[in-house]
């Protein structure tokens, strides 16, 4: 049924938890996954001052690379078959990248993990969970987080 599973990952506790259960399907359903971690640089360009906008880059990238390393050691010991990517963004949702993401891929599921915010949290923070289900053309799988 689900040949392919994109799994959006960010080195929370909540999305280790979404990682583990799309590993669980892709060894149910014989599937590859992909991880997916989008370095979002939207405030750094608004925020970081000219000369270190490079420096603050880089660093982004490398730290969603070791995101991405770990995530993959989880999936390399369950021995499914996945891949990553690491996509850099400014002046996006990440909830858009997400579900071109999958769409270009093609994924035929997207796992994701939510933390279940409520209220004024909701409305400062936003969730990229829920933006994901309002956008996407896949299905979604939301895993709440401990």
């Amino acid at each position: 049924m689900y040949k392919r599973i994109l799994v959006a990952v960010d080195g929370s506790e909540t999305s280790n938890v979404a990682l583990q259960e799309a590993v669980r399907l892709a060894k149910d359903h014989d599937s590859q996954v992909r991880l997916l971690h989008v370095v979002d640089l939207t405030m750094a360009y608004s925020a970081v001052e000219a000369p270190y906008i490079f420096e603050y880059r880089k660093a982004m990238e490398e730290a969603g690379k070791k995101v991405l390393a770990d995530c993959s050691t989880s999936a390399r010991s369950a021995r499914v078959q996945f891949d990553s990517k690491c996509v850099v963004m400014f002046a996006r949702h990440i909830y858009d990248v997400i579900e071109e993401e999958a769409a270009q891929w093609p994924a035929d599921l997207i796992v994701i993990g939510t933390h279940g915010r409520r209220g004024i949290r909701r409305l400062l923070l936003g969730s990229v969970a829920e933006g994901l289900t309002r956008v996407s053309s896949k299905p979604v799988l939301l895993i709440r987080g401990t």
